[in-house]
């Protein structure tokens, strides 16, 4: 009893350091397009941030890259190559906007090579989802397949990986937010309290969604990211 809940504890320590925002991967220095929308004017309060954060959570990419996570979890522990390989594709392919797909690939790769560093029994599975044959820095590696497999070889729960891999991206918006609108510490921190249930139902969803309904409708988001690097002044990275 006592060795599985020192496992148990180990297991949330793992997952508590993936979600931290002191990961060196750079998701600090990206907004997904709200930079866009509060210059516009379409953000500029905490109800109007809740709203985008929750339709992103219910009918964005957001849903399906939480499912794509729970087919790369059960892929890392089976495990399947050709798998790992096919749904990094899928999830590349995805990406409407370039803004999203090089932010992923740059996180992505950020924390490959973090996780080569740390724990390199983990390469046969990261290697598998690379697009190409050649060094770590050029792999098109999307953040949220190499966060579930860095979850399925340091064996958490995918049900707790996925909760905490989408409480960190709605974090990373909260703050963006906080900066931006702006707003104080305290809202933010309500928000991403009031963000929960939100955060668990898009979980569970992913968790049983069949692939035939693998669809989202997140093209405003695309639209803010296209406009983004032509905004007169940025604080975040395009």
């Amino acid at each position: 009893m006592a060795c599985e809940a020192a496992l148990g504890g180990e297991r949330l320590l793992r997952l508590l350091q993936l979600a931290s925002p002191a990961l060196p991967v750079g998701a600090y220095s990206y907004s997904e397009g709200l930079e866009t929308l509060v210059a516009q004017g379409q953000l500029s309060d905490v109800a109007s941030l809740q709203h985008w954060i929750e339709q992103e959570l219910a009918a964005g990419a957001m849903r399906l890259e939480a499912a794509v996570m729970a087919r790369v979890y059960e892929a890392a522990i089976a495990p399947s190559f050709p798998a790992l390989g096919y749904w990094n594709q899928w999830l590349s392919a995805l990406r409407e906007a370039e803004e999203l797909r090089l932010q992923s690939w740059q996180m992505g790769r950020s924390l490959y090579r973090l996780l080569l560093d740390l724990d390199p029994s983990v390469a046969p599975l990261l290697e598998a989802c690379g697009e190409t044959s050649n060094a770590a820095e050029n792999f098109a590696v999307n953040f949220a397949v190499v966060y579930a497999i860095a979850a399925a070889h340091w064996q958490i729960d995918s049900r707790a990986a996925i909760l905490g891999y989408l409480h960190s991206w709605a974090s990373n918006l909260v703050n963006a937010g906080v900066k931006l609108i702006p707003l104080g510490q305290t809202a933010g921190q309500r928000l991403l309290l009031s963000l929960a249930p939100a955060i668990a139902r898009t979980t569970d969803a992913a968790l049983v969604l069949p692939e035939d309904d693998f669809g989202a409708c997140s093209w405003g988001q695309a639209i803010a990211c296209m406009a983004h690097e032509t905004l007169y002044t940025r604080l975040f990275r395009s």
